[in-house]
């Protein structure tokens, strides 16, 4: 029989989260679920569920393959869970990276008050 862990102990035992408290503070927030189903932090882990967590803009999906309550290194982490995150999803992360933000070359510091308005400018039309 295996072990009972609560799935916020579990998510930062296998370093999905960085801390405990952040873990369980995204379950109170409703970003992690099971089976389309949010879960509260109390829940008990079973091998073989798939757990979702919400990384705005997408939905990672996590497999359980092994339980464990003690915090492991990273390479230890592979043994106990497996990411099964669909492929459109990472494609979503990619278009928000290429679209989402512009791009200044670097060293160039931060723009000036007259590169600030023809940014505007192009944005505008």
């Amino acid at each position: 029989m295996s072990e009972k862990v609560r799935i916020d102990k579990w998510l930062w035992a296998v370093r999905i989260f960085k801390t405990r408290s952040i873990a369980a503070e995204a379950c109170k927030k409703g970003k992690v679920s099971i089976a389309n189903s949010t879960v509260k932090a109390s829940r008990d882990v079973k091998i073989g569920e798939i757990i979702d967590i919400k990384f705005p803009p997408i939905i990672r999906s996590y497999k359980v393959k092994d339980i464990s309550g003690k915090r492991m290194g990273a390479k230890l982490a592979v043994d106990f869970v497996e990411e099964v995150t669909d492929q459109t999803q990472f494609d979503i992360l990619n278009e928000t990276k290429v679209y989402g933000f512009e791009v200044r070359e670097r060293g160039a510091g931060r723009p000036t008050k007259h590169d600030r308005r023809s940014i505007d400018k192009l944005k505008n039309s």
